[in-house]
């Protein structure tokens, strides 16, 4: 019998992962329509336009990066952890946003803004998952320990000078997910957890500035300054309660086309999707939110290293956090940080990274090599 010959092009359209990859780019278009409806009111497609150049740009990263072999990243390891650390401290030095947003998180060419901390997060990925892979048989010495926590102490230290409590959560979290699939043992988390906890309302009584503080006061009670920091959400909420089952139809929301609704190509643009396509709609867009990082963490699962499962787990847990707390804002049940919904808010850095976040997550899929089931870690 005659095999048929397999051609390359072949297996490249059987090794690269198309349902995360369609996923990606359909979030991705999903949310410069929604832009659109929540800009409409602006006279101006500037915003569409710039989220457009954005996902072109991060497409093709996202693609390139997919057939770049992830483990070629190990020989750049202190590179990307010195330029994500100078980016880091070029902020604090020449950064904009202190009045205007309260942390010094930007950086502006000319029209062009760059946020360091999105880059940051990607860095800190592979760095702390390679950190990672070449410890992980002694994950629970002492030692390991702490160079892992040094490792994201230095990140954590410099987004705290911003200050960007938001971003450092995600590091936070990303950081947890992490040690926990290396399997640090329940002697360590335990007691740092419970410390943790402790540890709260000393840390917002005198880590927090008086504005954060009172974001947490309003999450807690709102209509303590309904026209001032709990505005936003009591407007939000409003918003997507007013959607009902299947919203008010595109460019019909109230909120959004009247202008109720603050910052809602950004921050609350999950907002302004659940008033204009509902809870069908709204839930429609977190299913393929939840799809997409489940998808990530399958591909870790299915990794044939260390070095890329971890790089998943990583971006898996980057979007989660990032999913959980900006839709929670927006319905009230999380204090508001200025996280962005993944693919669907506005912002050029956080899209571009996002999909070289994708990218590497394809990666590690398209080059996964075959292994035996008796091939163990």
């Amino acid at each position: 019998m005659k095999l048929k010959s397999v051609s390359k092009k072949s297996v490249i359209l059987m090794e690269f992962d198309w349902l995360l990859f369609i996923l990606t780019v359909a979030l991705s278009v999903f949310g410069i329509v929604m832009i659109y409806s929540a800009t409409r009111t602006l006279q101006s497609n500037t915003n569409v336009v710039v989220q457009s150049a954005a996902m072109i740009i991060g497409c093709t990263l996202m693609i390139a990066i997919c057939f770049f072999d992830y483990e070629q990243l190990k020989n750049l390891i202190k590179p990307i952890y010195i330029f994500a650390v100078a980016i880091l401290i070029l902020v604090l030095i020449i950064g904009i946003g202190e009045n205007e947003w309260g942390a010094k998180s930007w950086i502006r060419f000319g029209t062009i803004g760059v946020q360091p901390s999105e880059l940051a997060k990607v860095c800190f990925v592979v760095t702390f998952s390679y950190h990672l892979s070449k410890v992980h048989d002694d994950i629970n010495k002492p030692l390991t320990i702490i160079g892992l926590l040094l490792h994201i102490g230095v990140f954590l230290g410099l987004i705290a000078l911003q200050p960007d409590v938001g971003s450092a959560l995600v590091f936070i979290f990303m950081f947890i997910c992490l040690m926990f699939v290396a399997k640090l043992s329940y002697k360590y988390i335990i007691p740092i957890g419970t410390v943790s906890i402790a540890s709260l309302p000393l840390i917002y009584k005198y880590a927090l500035a008086e504005h954060q503080q009172k974001r947490i006061q309003v999450f807690l009670n709102p209509e303590l300054a309904p026209l001032k920091e709990g505005y936003n959400v009591i407007q939000s909420k409003i918003a997507v309660g007013s959607g009902q089952l299947w919203g008010k139809g595109y460019l019909q929301g109230t909120q959004n086309q009247m202008g109720y609704l603050p910052t809602k190509h950004t921050d609350f643009i999950f907002g302004v999707i659940s008033e204009e396509l509902g809870f069908i709609g709204s839930m429609i867009v977190v299913a393929a939110l939840f799809l997409l990082i489940y998808k990530c963490f399958k591909t870790a699962q299915k990794a044939d290293n260390a070095f890329g499962r971890y790089i998943c787990v990583g971006v898996g847990a980057m979007m989660l956090f990032h999913v959980f707390e900006n839709v929670g804002m927006c319905i009230g049940i999380m204090p508001v940080t200025g996280i962005p919904l993944p693919f669907l808010s506005y912002g050029g850095t956080s899209l571009v990274i996002n999909m070289i976040a994708i990218g590497l997550v394809l990666s590690v899929s398209y080059h996964n090599k075959p292994r035996s089931v008796f091939d163990v870690y």
